[in-house]
Parts: C-alpha cells; sequence; structure tokens
C-alpha cells in the first residue's frame, strides 16, 4: 500500500505543476493583455475591447516560454509607445506620474494655509450709528422712496 502511494507521488507533484504553471501562463495573459491597448481603435486595453488577433499572439508568446518584457518590447517596437496602457516612467513620461502627485500636494498645502490663516474680506461692519457717513441722508431718502 505505501509503496503505490510513493509511486504516485511524483505523478501528483507533476500534475500540480502543470496546473499552476497554466495558472500563472493565464494570468500572465490576463496582465499583458491589460497592459497593452487595442490598436484597433486605442479605445480600450485588449482585455476589455476583445481584440482576437492580439489575444492570440499574446497567448501564443507565452506558449511560447516569453517572459512579459520581451512581449511588450515586441508590442512597443511593432506599434510604438501608445500601445502601452500606462506610459513608461522615464524621460517625460515620468511627468505623466509626477504631475498629478505635485498638483494634490500643493492643492493641500493651499487648504491647509487657507484654513491656518483665513484673511478678512476687507469689509468692516460698523459699530453704532455714528460712524456711517450720510446716515441721515440715506434715511431720508428711503423714506421718501418707500411713500
Amino acid at each position: 500500500m505505501m509503496r503505490r502511494i510513493f509511486l504516485y507521488l511524483p505523478m501528483i507533484f507533476l500534475s500540480l505543476g502543470v496546473i499552476s504553471a497554466q495558472d500563472s501562463d493565464d494570468a500572465l495573459i490576463k496582465d499583458l493583455e491589460q497592459s497593452l491597448m487595442a490598436p484597433c481603435c486605442w479605445s480600450g486595453t485588449v482585455f476589455d475591447h476583445g481584440h482576437t488577433q492580439m489575444e492570440e499572439e499574446i497567448e501564443s508568446f507565452v506558449k511560447a516560454g516569453k517572459s512579459k518584457d520581451e512581449i511588450l518590447a515586441h508590442f512597443v517596437e511593432q506599434y510604438g509607445e501608445k500601445i502601452l496602457a500606462a506610459p513608461v516612467a522615464h524621460g517625460f513620461n515620468l511627468f505623466a506620474w509626477i504631475a498629478p502627485l505635485m498638483i494634490a500636494g500643493i492643492g493641500v498645502f493651499v487648504l491647509v494655509m487657507f484654513i491656518r490663516n483665513p484673511k478678512s474680506s476687507g469689509r468692516t461692519t460698523a459699530k453704532d450709528d455714528k460712524e456711517i457717513i450720510f446716515d441721515k441722508e440715506i434715511e431720508k431718502e428711503l423714506k421718501e422712496f418707500d411713500s
């Protein structure tokens, strides 16, 4: 009985390895499809759009054993950097990653400064009737206007 278990153990481990390899291949295919734009209309990723030609090409590259970087490099060479769903973080494209953080930081800074030091609008309110210039004339005109 124990000998049979030991004989089947390598087959069990081999089949588990094949299943996990298929899962990792499926995960890599999905990741690549989400990382590439569909070149037919450039309005969505291959995963969202369902561009069958690219899906088949990605699947064949993954089954051939190519890495994610190699596959992405192939498509960038073929279509240019616009094929990538997210810009590469180097050169001028680095600005696309940093600008939102800078804008958010500046916004938080301005908000904190406004909350800490609110400035008055420059308008002052009269404390008593003596400070109002032409008070008697205004009252007289308002009475005439009402009648």
